[in-house]
């Protein structure tokens, strides 16, 4: 009987780009801490089914507290990949490539990355806000008899 020996694996290369990319469009189900192997990433998913399992259970799934509850994650993987598209290459590399020999280089795609996180960042915060102010105002009545 012989025993096997484990042999190291070295770590993977893990792109600046591709994570910040999987956070702005992948960020509501935690893609990015898939990606980059950080703890609880389960947890990021967990919210965003659970959420949207109960809105679907109601009528009108898009007018409950649980949908707006996904605008959370959604949201924060877009200010994260932000984040992660403006970090520094060393603090990246140092981070999330330990080992490796520094291979990150800020370039026009980490641009265009963080100027499509400061697009979609507006669009569906302002479109966040306004569902939730419809939402409270009808709820309230102070909607009622209006056609919109």
């Amino acid at each position: 009987m012989t025993s096997a020996h484990a042999i190291p694996s070295t770590p993977a290369f893990r792109s600046k780009a591709t994570a910040a990319l999987l956070a702005l469009l992948l960020g509501v189900v935690g893609a990015h801490w898939w990606y980059l192997r950080r703890r609880g990433a389960w947890a990021v998913a967990a919210v965003t089914a659970i959420s949207l399992l109960l809105a679907a259970r109601a009528p009108v799934w898009y007018d409950t507290p649980a949908f707006f509850v996904v605008f959370i994650p959604l949201l924060a993987g877009i200010i994260e990949a932000a984040v992660l598209a403006l970090m520094r290459d060393a603090a990246f590399d140092s981070r999330y490539n330990p080992g490796l020999p520094p291979a990150t280089r800020t370039g026009l795609p980490h641009v265009l990355i963080a100027i499509g996180c400061v697009l979609a960042g507006g669009v569906i915060g302002m479109f966040a806000i306004a569902m939730v102010v419809m939402h409270v105002y009808e709820r309230m009545g102070w909607l009622d008899g209006m056609v919109y």
